[in-house]
């Protein structure tokens, strides 16, 4: 596994086989396989309005989208796209969805003063290489999808979001949200995380927790050591 789709996000299937498709993703530009079952066609001007921002699911795990006139519902994420949500309902195709949750409209404006929150909602997540969700998540995923709960689209691995933004010179300089960049002994980008000041980092590495870090890199009291030797800062919004 390499990455996940999510409820409701959009992308362009590029190569069909009998039982997958191969798709890139709509919000990230990511590449891969999913199964057929995992699909529901849709119609170029629907995609097209579909790569505008939508509502999100918000921080919970209590949300359902139950199918009108059909006795099913589906257990929603956070951070799933609700699209065209209208008074709780949206519609995929001819199936009409009523929406029982919390709803977020990923808004810039509110990122300095709630990206704290939304970052912590993922504390002690369980890592998993491609996950993107709260029941397992990658370093980049974590930091992808902090993101997005603010309507801003970062690249899918850490060596991408490396790319992106502008640089932080030092990491006394570094502010709530910046994120934190970590290479290899080859020197490759191998690591992010983001800044909740310029002396704390929440990443996911084991699980999403909160270390030290400091000009040499990430110190991790739990294992009394450095784990995590740091390249660049670099500020996305």
């Amino acid at each position: 596994m390499i990455s996940q789709v999510l409820f409701g996000e959009s992308f362009e299937v590029l190569e069909s086989s009998k039982d997958h498709v191969y798709v890139r993703l709509a919000h990230d530009g990511y590449q891969g396989w999913i199964s057929t079952k995992q699909q529901q066609p849709i119609d170029d001007e629907v995609y097209a309005l579909l790569r505008q921002p939508q509502q999100l699911s918000d921080l919970s795990t209590m949300a359902m989208a139950l199918k009108v006139g059909k006795e099913e519902s589906i257990h929603l994420l956070p951070g799933s796209v609700l699209p065209f949500l209208e008074d709780n309902m949206f519609r995929i195709n001819a199936q009409e969805y009523l929406f029982l949750g919390l709803v977020r409209e990923p808004v810039l404006s509110n990122f300095e003063n709630e990206v704290a929150e939304v970052s912590q909602f993922f504390l002690n997540a369980p890592y998993l290489w491609g996950g993107r969700t709260l029941f397992g998540v990658d370093c980049s995923g974590f930091v992808q999808a902090v993101y997005r709960f603010f309507g801003i689209q970062l690249s899918r691995d850490a060596w991408q979001q490396a790319e992106q933004g502008s640089q932080v010179d030092f990491v006394q300089e570094a502010k709530l949200g910046d994120l934190a960049f970590f290479d290899n002994e080859e020197g490759r980008i191998s690591h992010v995380g983001m800044m909740l000041g310029e002396s704390e980092i929440i990443h996911a590495s084991g699980r999403v927790k909160i270390d030290q870090i400091d000009s040499q890199g990430i110190y991790s009291k739990e294992e009394n050591r450095y784990t995590h030797r740091l390249r660049i800062i670099k500020r996305m919004v």
